[in-house]
């Protein structure tokens, strides 16, 4: 199966809002609509620094991901952050994620963005098996503080 690899358009929302809904099933999560109307508004916004590509099996949308390009206090510029990654379960395993992680490394290459990076979590072996072929852990942990 060879998947094509684009940005998202308006008329993708109707597309995308299943595998959305699924990737926050996965992470048992459950964002408001009015975030995902909002999270939606931003990726066609040509001034917001996030974007989204999909990846198509023919006409089917198969695979999301989000990425949010942003300053570094560590880098003379931009950095890339994978935020969001997601494959429908029956296309898992024949390249569709390495796709849209290429092809994020692709934009961020095109903006001159020496750093794409994402977390998951430790559990996710499914989702470590493609990121550690493709990409280098950095052997930080992640915190969080609610406020």
């Amino acid at each position: 199966m060879t998947v094509v690899v684009r940005p998202l358009v308006a008329a993708d929302r109707p597309a995308w809002e299943p595998l959305w809904a699924a990737y926050q099933r996965f992470y048992e999560v459950a964002l408001p609509p009015t975030t995902t109307d909002l999270t939606w508004s931003r990726f066609l916004d040509p001034a917001e620094p996030m974007t989204a590509l999909g990846a198509f099996d023919g006409e089917r949308l198969v695979g999301i991901v989000h990425a949010i390009f942003h300053r570094s206090c560590w880098l003379p510029t931009e950095s890339c952050y994978l935020q969001d990654l997601f494959v429908d379960p029956d296309h898992r395993g024949a390249g569709t994620g390495g796709a849209l992680i290429a092809a994020v490394a692709a934009l961020a290459r095109a903006r001159d963005v020496p750093r794409v990076h994402w977390l998951t979590r430790e559990d996710n072996a499914t989702a470590r098996r493609l990121y550690d072929a493709v990409a280098t852990r950095s052997g930080f942990i992640q915190y969080r503080l609610d406020v």
